[in-house]
Formats: C-alpha cells, sequence, structure tokens
C-alpha cells in the first residue's frame, strides 16, 4: 500500500545542506498496525508528513496503493489527503467554536457531501467512538480523552484508507492512553491501516510492527508480525 524509496529530505540553510531523512526504504501492506519510533529530532514525524502528503521528498519516490504521489501537485495532494487519509495528532486540532459534530463533519464539507450526509456520518462516527451522548459538547466541555476520541471520528468519518496518528497519546494520562490505543487496535480489526509515530514503547507495542528510526535512518524495521498487546 505504502512505499518510500530511498527518499531523501533535505533543508537548505545558507550554504549548507543538512538532510533530515536519509535513504529511506519503507514498504506497508494494507491493513498493518505500524509504529513509527525513535527519539525527538530522529525524522519520524518528517516520514509522517511525507506519508501523509503534507511535504514532499527531496530525492527518491513515495507510491501510495501504486500510484506515485511524489509527482502530484498540490491540488492531487489535497484530494488524497481528503480522500484516502485520516489524521490525528497529539493537540486533538478541534476548532474551539464548534461542537463534535461539527468538528468531525469539518472533512465532509471540504469533500462537497451534503448536509444530511454530513450529519448522519458524524452521528455514526461519534458513536462508534463512544461519544454519542456528547455530540453538541464544545471543545472546552471535553476532557482531554474525549478531544482525542472527537479527533478519531473526524479521522474516519470519510471511511478513509490509512490513519495516521503523530503522537496521538502524548497529551493524554496513561490511562486514557490506553484507551485510545484500543481504540486504534479496534479500527485496525476492522481492515483499516494505521500508522502512528511515538516515542513511547509502551504505545508503539500496542501495534503489530515497529519501525525505529534514529537519526533520519530506519536501523530496524521488525518486520515479522508481533502478537497486540492485550
Amino acid at each position: 500500500m505504502i512505499e518510500l524509496n530511498q527518499v531523501i529530505k533535505s533543508y537548505s540553510i545558507g550554504k549548507e545542506t543538512i538532510d533530515i531523512l536519509k535513504d529511506i526504504n519503507m514498504l506497508i501492506k494494507k491493513g498493518e498496525y505500524a509504529a513509527i519510533m525513535g527519539p525527538s529530532g530522529s525524522g519520524k514525524s518528517t516520514i509522517m508528513n511525507i506519508i501523509g502528503c503534507l511535504d514532499r521528498p527531496t530525492k527518491g519516490s513515495y507510491k501510495l496503493e501504486g500510484n506515485d504521489i511524489s509527482a502530484y501537485n498540490d491540488k492531487q495532494l489535497a484530494e488524497v489527503r481528503n480522500q484516502s487519509i485520516g489524521f490525528v495528532f497529539q493537540q486533538f486540532q478541534l476548532l474551539p467554536r464548534l461542537n463534535a459534530k461539527k468538528n468531525v463533519e469539518l472533512p465532509m464539507i471540504y469533500g462537497g457531501i451534503s448536509k444530511k450526509e454530513r450529519e448522519e456520518r458524524a452521528e455514526n462516527a461519534l458513536e462508534k467512538v463512544g461519544l454519542k451522548d456528547r455530540m453538541k459538547h464544545m471543545p472546552n466541555e471535553l476532557s482531554g480523552g474525549q478531544k482525542q476520541r472527537v479527533a478519531i471520528a473526524r479521522a474516519i468519518v470519510n471511511e478513509p484508507k490509512l490513519i495516521l496518528a503523530d503522537e496521538p497519546t502524548g497529551a493524554l494520562d496513561t490511562k486514557t492512553s490506553f484507551s485510545i490505543m484500543e481504540q486504534f487496535t479496534a479500527l485496525n480489526e476492522e481492515g483499516t491501516t494505521i500508522i502512528l509515530v511515538t516515542h513511547e514503547k509502551e504505545i508503539a507495542d500496542y501495534t503489530n510492527r515497529i519501525i525505529t528510526v534514529r537519526d533520519g535512518e530506519i536501523v530496524d524495521s521488525d518486520k515479522e508480525q508481533r502478537s497486540v498487546k492485550a
């Protein structure tokens, strides 16, 4: 499903060129549940941004479902993000003046879906993450775990083929973090491909595969499927 081939990401600072990613090769199959793990500054979030069509490689290629995303223009990348990828971030990224239901509707507004269908799908997504009774609550009326569940509902409402989660439990306490990870596990068991970025081993252990990144390089890919944490 996802294929990164000899991907390099560089930035120029004055006359100096700094390589953030160095010759990254990665293959993730449909239905996988994988973690990209590494310390701060390792390059893991840069890999996530390229996979999520938020950034482009300086060199190398990125294929999503056989399509060479590296050659897409900005409009095409936006379409891929809206139609094929769901995003979950550490700080939730909810609009404070919209209630939970309206926040979940946002990706569908950009997709041109009718109001009636948007409302039905948003309600179904919130019910799926256990927030049926919080649909009209504003973000400031929700706990951290509830905000992240709204973010997950927003990520799945367009039925994406891929969910990308960047440090999804970073702002949560331990108990709530594990609850959120169980939510991701359930989504993966339904067939959704999930990739999460984390620096926490306990969180990465929920996935079936850990890809370790250090200094812009993949140092371990853990290709053998491991048992999911109970």
